[in-house]
């Protein structure tokens, strides 16, 4: 797992026309995607949007991650939803003319709120899946006011001693296969940014993550085909900057400022997922106003593995809640 990401100064933003989406499916019969582009500092990140009703905005993990494996399981909330996505500076289709350096925790919320003015979101709702998680908490604590509510998917830690307690369990979970992955790790085709290699990494990374291996051959041919050298190599360097500026900086700990945050929020954790249980309950303890769901036989994907208990969750949590 990887983390953070960069700054530079966001300049006034040009939404590119609108038109039909070439990836991504959904199965709503209405819900149409349609994609943009939204100028910030030398590049324009890729946006997507689909579906009606309230809005949420869908932060991807990673952080060398894009917002393409999220389809089109995610795309199904469309019938009830207005979704928006967009591939975090220096990853997916918003790497062209961005340098890992451009890249910093400041940047990144200052994209988050470009994207939310660019669609014309009062205090829209903010999915955060793993490291999307901590840019959610990151930048409600900055804008209170701009997020109605918080829904925190398999959230990653959001202090460095959580985060130290996430990689002695993940080695014990990985248990062998941690020799296994290292090699791959230090195989020429991985360092080259070599896509098979990489889905070859990710196949023993994340399985310790996943109640089924079915799940985990689906989750891994998602995340390959948007794998390319250029792509993998620059997020690999973006990863590198933000994990050092939030997981692995000194003292890094968000928990005590989330006591201030008088937003809905639901927590979503998977008795399977390879991050413990102590981060999301240290998240979910932390925000006042927040409610902490565990679901069984559901591991770090719990959207994909178990989509008809993550889709009730968030159906109550709208019905239940009003947005801040």
């Amino acid at each position: 797992m990887r983390l953070v990401l960069a700054l530079t100064l966001v300049v006034a933003m040009h939404a590119g026309p609108m038109r039909p989406a070439a990836d991504g499916a959904t199965d709503s019969k209405t819900a149409t995607p349609r994609e943009r582009r939204i100028a910030v500092g030398k590049t324009a990140l890729y946006a997507r949007e689909i579906g009606q009703g309230p809005p949420i905005i869908v932060l991807h993990g990673g952080p060398d991650f894009d917002h393409s494996y999220f389809l089109p399981d995610l795309d199904r909330w469309s019938d009830a939803y207005h979704l928006v996505y967009y591939d975090q500076r220096g990853r997916g289709k918003s790497g062209d003319r961005v340098q890992p350096e451009d890249v910093t925790l400041a940047s990144e919320m200052a994209d988050l709120d470009r994207v939310r003015q660019a669609f014309h979101l009062g205090a829209p709702t903010l999915v955060g899946h793993s490291w999307g998680s901590v840019l959610a908490l990151e930048y409600a604590i900055r804008h209170p006011t701009h997020v109605g509510r918080l829904i925190l998917m398999n959230p990653a830690p959001a202090s460095a001693s959580d985060f130290a307690q996430f990689r002695k369990a993940y080695a014990e979970a990985l248990g062998a296969d941690m020799e296994r992955r290292q090699a791959v790790q230090a195989s020429a085709g991985y360092q080259a940014g070599d896509p098979d290699a990489v889905a070859a990494y990710y196949r023993i990374h994340f399985k310790p993550a996943l109640a089924r291996p079915a799940d985990l051959d689906k989750i891994v041919a998602t995340l390959r085909a948007s794998f390319t050298p250029e792509r993998v190599l620059k997020a690999r360097q973006v990863e590198m900057r933000l994990t050092n500026e939030t997981w692995l900086a000194s003292g890094y700990d968000l928990l005590p400022k989330l006591a201030s945050l008088h937003i809905p929020t639901l927590v979503i954790y998977g008795d399977h997922d390879f991050i413990p249980l102590d981060t999301a309950s240290h998240i979910a303890h932390a925000i006042p106003s927040a409610r902490l769901v565990t679901l069984s036989s559901c591991g770090h994907f719990s959207y994909l593995e178990c989509p008809d208990a993550v889709r009730k969750e968030i159906d109550q949590f709208f019905r239940t809640t009003r947005a801040h």
